[in-house]
């Protein structure tokens, strides 16, 4: 059973609105929208990851982040933990490093069913007042 450790940002602006991306069309999970973040790899912190990757992915560097939400998921094929991260605070402007469509949506706005299914706990903690 493949075991993954992923790092997750959850990039909030000051106006309340979320950086998401969407998913390529031939990747696991094809064409959803996602939180970006990536694999935590051998010797890495959760918090070192999350750094790394925002880099790689949105081009921002996290300066000010908070641990929001760890969540354990079970596919019938690999075992995942998930990492989630709030970034409120970044150097740079995120956009979609890898070729990846990326945008602002309110955080109120967010929708569950567009994203894969291990997010739906973080949704919906992003959506309590």
């Amino acid at each position: 059973m493949k075991q993954l450790q992923i790092a997750v940002g959850i990039v909030r602006n000051p106006q309340g609105e979320i950086f998401i991306t969407r998913r390529a069309a031939d990747a696991h999970m094809a064409n959803k929208l996602e939180f970006p973040g990536g694999k935590i790899e051998a010797g890495e912190t959760p918090a070192q990851a999350l750094v790394r990757e925002l880099q790689e992915e949105t081009g921002i560097t996290a300066t000010r982040y908070t641990q929001f939400e760890t969540l354990a998921y079970q596919f019938p094929d690999r075992h995942i933990t998930l990492w989630f991260f709030l970034v409120e605070s970044w150097e740079g402007e995120p956009w979609g490093k890898e070729g990846q469509p990326g945008e602002w949506i309110a955080q109120h706005e967010l929708v569950a069913a567009d994203f894969p299914p291990a997010n739906e706990p973080v949704i919906q903690k992003l959506q309590q007042p």
